[in-house]
């Protein structure tokens, strides 16, 4: 089986098994209704950024879409509160992880600011 056929396929079966029509689903994703029909029957690839809403949608994984599993069990993520951390999800806490937070917005603009300080000097 092609791939495009494997991913529309499983995006068709996930969405039948929640019982909505193709034209819900895609009022629901913001995807226009023929660009699912087209994946759904193999004839489009899906984009990335759509990969993404339908795995958050189907709270699945991209594994299972792309048939590289057959297990469509959501990828567990190691983050709190929307943010990712390393040690697991008691290794920190919520006070550390806003502290964490802060600091990677300061440094992300740091590197931002010095970047633009060098396209002017070029």
């Amino acid at each position: 089986m092609r791939l495009l056929s494997i991913v529309g396929d499983r995006i068709k079966r996930l969405r039948e098994r929640m019982g909505i029509t193709q034209l819900e689903f895609s009022n629901r994703v913001g995807i226009n209704n023929s660009v699912i029909s087209r994946i759904e029957a193999g004839k489009r690839p899906v984009e990335d950024d759509e990969l993404r809403t339908f795995v958050s949608f189907f709270e699945t994984n991209s594994d299972f879409l792309l048939g590289l599993s057959d297990d469509p069990s959501p990828t567990e993520k190691r983050t709190s509160g929307g943010r990712a951390f390393l040690g697991g999800p008691d290794a920190y806490t919520e006070e550390e992880l806003e502290i964490a937070e802060l600091a990677a917005q300061a440094a992300i603009e740091a590197w931002r600011k010095s970047k633009a300080n060098k396209n002017n000097k070029s």
